[in-house]
């Protein structure tokens, strides 16, 4: 990599919060991890987490190769990067903005972006995944389909990108997207729906009980979600400023508003004040702020957070009546939320927090721009990912058989357990075929009963 030009004045404390920033948005996969975790059944905790963790892997690598350089690099007509910082080399010495954050640092901040992004599609087909084909489709995905949508809405002179070699646009499509909801949440959400079509139903669904085997599991995620999506949005400031400030507030009071209206939803219909409802209402919030936070104010973040608790919540209710199997409804969540937090960036933007009013300030173009940017990422996403796993499905076979599924998959693609009650000293424990599911007695209520 290039060294920083001794002209460009670099900011120690704008440098100093990316890096943290950068920490915190990695905190998150493990986070997320055991969110999903919580949700599936104690026979697949093991290998739910290490789908997320070993996105930390292969992510890593890619980026630095080549996904950066597709990501970020000069444009080509608006669509992607060229190759020119393959292996990171020759990456600039200054940034779009006023180049006082080191180039390393946004590297590795975006970095973190683009290992969460395909660790969110794996709750859809979460219990039923041969690991084997599992690693090339994330490799694939990563490069195929969220390399070229960052591109569009992220970089500079990306076509759905408000940015331009001048600095703010004034022509074109200029869709507002502060921290990833449409690059990284509808992409992510579009690409779950695929794979919930593509892998089908799980062994038993519908019949057998498969409710969450560790709630505790699920709010310690949601924690570590909520703790790291400050880095996500306020890091996207890309600075410690106001901006960074705002998102900051606009993040923690999203996500409260929807934690309550989640619950007191769910409440309203089941009679209890479900654990899961808030949790998941927090993510939805949190999810719906993020394409937000840097142009909206606290008391709109309000409102945006409220109602995604209540949308998502009613999306997952819907797709649970559909038969669709998205194991943790990363379609009504990410994709639901993203949706409306790009359309409630476009209603409710301010022009004295990022520089752009939206509908509610006397500007409903930014609507139509919101609307183009979340359909052509949501198509994209879709038909690409549901291509890329029929493909794999015809070569590889993208499912573990009905015998593997059957006893778990962290015994039969990991060869080890999540948990281990039967150790006996000296003696070395064999995995024994679980018993057959029979009726729950007191069955622990699914997200779309929470």
């Amino acid at each position: 990599m290039d060294e920083i030009s001794a002209g460009t004045a670099l900011s120690a404390a704008n440098t100093a919060w990316v890096l943290s920033a950068a920490a915190l948005v990695l905190f998150m996969t493990p986070g997320l991890a055991f969110f999903y975790a919580g949700f599936v059944r104690s026979k697949n905790v093991l290998g739910t987490i290490m789908h997320s963790f070993i996105v930390m892997g292969i992510v890593g690598v890619l980026w630095v190769v080549v996904g950066y350089s597709l990501a970020f690099g000069p444009d080509q007509g608006g669509l992607i990067g060229n190759f020119d910082y393959l292996g990171l080399k020759d990456v600039p010495s200054t940034l779009p903005d006023d180049g006082t954050v080191s180039p390393a640092a946004f590297m590795i901040f975006q970095c973190m972006f683009a290992i969460i992004t395909p660790a969110l599609i794996t709750g859809a087909f979460a219990e039923r995944a041969k690991f084997s084909t599992f690693l090339i489709f994330m490799a694939a995905w990563s490069l195929i389909v969220y390399a070229p949508v960052a591109h569009w809405v992220f970089a500079t002179d990306g076509w759905l990108s408000p940015f331009d070699t001048e600095g703010f646009a004034s022509n074109g499509i200029n869709a507002l997207d502060f921290a990833g909801g449409t690059a990284i949440h509808v992409n992510a959400g579009a690409a779950a729906l695929a794979a919930a079509i593509a892998f089908g139903k799980r062994k038993g669904y519908g019949i057998e009980p498969m409710e969450p085997h560790n709630v505790t599991y699920v709010l310690l995620g949601a924690g570590i979600l909520w703790f790291g999506w400050f880095g996500f949005n306020a890091g996207s400031a890309l600075g410690a400023n106001a901006s960074a400030v705002n998102a900051f507030i606009v993040t923690n009071t999203a996500a409260a508003a929807a934690a309550l209206t989640w619950m007191f939803a769910s409440w309203a219909l089941t009679g209890k004040a479900s654990a899961i409802g808030a949790a998941a209402g927090a993510v939805a919030g949190l999810v719906a702020i993020t394409p937000a936070s840097g142009f909206v104010q606290p008391m709109e973040s309000i409102v945006i957070g409220g109602v995604a608790g209540v949308l998502c919540y009613l999306a997952i209710r819907v797709r649970a009546k559909s038969g669709l199997d998205d194991s943790l409804d990363v379609v009504g969540v990410h994709g639901v939320g993203g949706l409306w937090g790009g359309i409630g960036t476009g209603i409710f933007a301010v022009a004295a927090v990022g520089g752009v009013d939206g509908v509610i300030e006397g500007e409903p173009s930014q609507m139509v721009d919101q609307l183009v940017a979340i359909g052509a990422v949501g198509l994209y996403s879709f038909v690409v990912t549901f291509g890329i796993l029929k493909l794999l499905d015809l070569t590889l076979g993208i499912r573990m058989t009905e015998d593997d599924e059957e006893l778990g998959m962290d015994v039969t693609q990991h060869g080890e357990r999540g948990y281990v009650f039967d150790e006996a000293v000296g003696v070395p424990v064999m995995m024994a075929a679980p018993p057959s599911a029979g009726p729950a007695p007191s069955a622990m209520p699914r997200p779309e009963t929470a």
